[in-house]
């Protein structure tokens, strides 16, 4: 009977995640200020980039704050469940990850999972996460591209999980692995904005009207 609950706790991690990240944060945020589907308007994403855009300011950081929370949320919880295991914690964070990208109410529609890439960071190693935070405010801070900011920083977190996870010591394979998988896919949600980058027609970060593609 342990057995069994014990493996039901264990499945419950990665479907409990995918569930938690499923929340579709920017676009409750943006009905509920009065911004109706956010999906319909700017990029048509439903993170907060386009829900400040759309919505406001305020809309925007609320959006933010929810994605990357379920992101810690996710790992801390499962840590919790499994006495630490890295294994598990990296389970839960790609679940998480998946969830908010390609949530099934959405019909896969989601997001591209900055915010909760930041969260489930923030929760495993948080001298990198503000490391990869703050590469990315100096991306778009000097060149106002949110998706150059983006695609910089989840390319430089495999790296910086690895140099920053502990002092004298590096993190388990299943860490370095989980890291590089959650940082191709944010990568990998990226494509259009990477495309237009390369040609010149990426858009730059503003508050403003203007269609913004981010």
């Amino acid at each position: 009977m342990f057995s069994v609950w014990i493996s039901a706790t264990l499945l419950a991690i990665p479907f409990g995640g995918y569930l938690l990240g499923s929340i579709p944060f920017g676009l409750l945020l943006a009905s509920l200020f009065g911004g109706g589907d956010v999906r319909k308007a700017g990029s048509g994403n439903i993170g907060a980039t386009n829900v400040a855009r759309v919505v406001g300011p305020l809309a925007g950081i609320l959006t933010l704050v929810f994605d990357t929370a379920k992101g810690t949320a996710a790992v801390r919880l499962a840590g919790r469940i499994t006495n630490e295991s890295a294994t598990w914690m990296m389970i839960a964070a790609f679940a998480v990850l998946l969830g908010h990208c390609f949530p099934v109410w959405l019909k896969f529609k989601g997001g591209k999972g900055v915010a909760t890439a930041l969260g489930v960071f923030l929760a495993l190693c948080p001298l990198a996460a503000v490391s990869a935070l703050l590469l990315f405010l100096l991306c778009v801070a000097y060149w106002r591209y949110v998706s150059l900011g983006s695609i910089a920083a989840a390319a430089a977190m495999p790296l910086l999980i690895y140099f920053l996870w502990a002092p004298r010591h590096a993190p388990p394979i299943i860490v370095n692995v989980g890291t590089l998988a959650i940082a191709l896919l944010v990568i990998y949600k990226h494509d259009a904005n990477f495309q237009r980058l390369v040609e010149g027609t990426e858009p730059r970060f503003s508050f403003s009207k203007k269609k913004e593609t981010e």
